[in-house]
């Protein structure tokens, strides 16, 4: 029996899958520097649950999203040299070649940031139409967190 622990309820709790196939989404690296030890401790950490489950007889889709567009990533591009996609490519070959040196099982899916800025900017738009976001003198977008009386709820707040 599997056991992990429900940051919600602060307790271990017995994994019982919610349908035929188990979803894992990872925040995967940022994608405008090396990947660190404390990416891949998660990673490693995913890659044994990944195996444990399908040795389980489990099926898992995983799904890791790289994020190869932010300020940071654009700051970087700029100081290099490079174009956002010249500098996110290179960091990103380097990633996918540490996750086989480490004999990590890839994700399924690997989606980049980049691929899904209509989506993003549509989901934004929506949050911001609701209410539930606002926008900065700067043009900056923040979530109104008085809006969501659950907010913090999983930190406790």
């Amino acid at each position: 029996m599997l056991k992990l622990f429900n940051t919600l309820s602060r307790k271990k709790e017995e994994f019982t899958p919610l349908g035929d196939v188990v979803g894992i989404y990872t925040c995967g690296p940022s994608v405008y520097q090396y990947a660190h030890i404390g990416n891949f401790r998660t990673f490693v950490f995913e890659d044994v649950l990944v195996r444990y489950l399908k040795f389980r007889g489990f099926r898992v889709k995983r799904v890791m999203n790289l994020t190869d567009v932010e300020d940071k990533a654009i700051a970087a591009a700029r100081k290099e040299g490079k174009t956002l996609q010249e500098l996110t490519e290179y960091y990103s070959r380097i990633f996918f070649e540490d996750m086989e040196i480490l004999n990590l099982l890839p994700a399924d899916v690997f989606p980049r940031a980049t691929e899904h800025v209509p989506e993003i900017i549509g989901i934004i738009k929506k949050i911001v139409d609701n209410g539930y976001a606002y926008r900065g003198k700067d043009g900056t977008v923040y979530y109104d967190v008085s809006r969501f009386n659950r907010w913090g709820e999983l930190s406790h707040l």
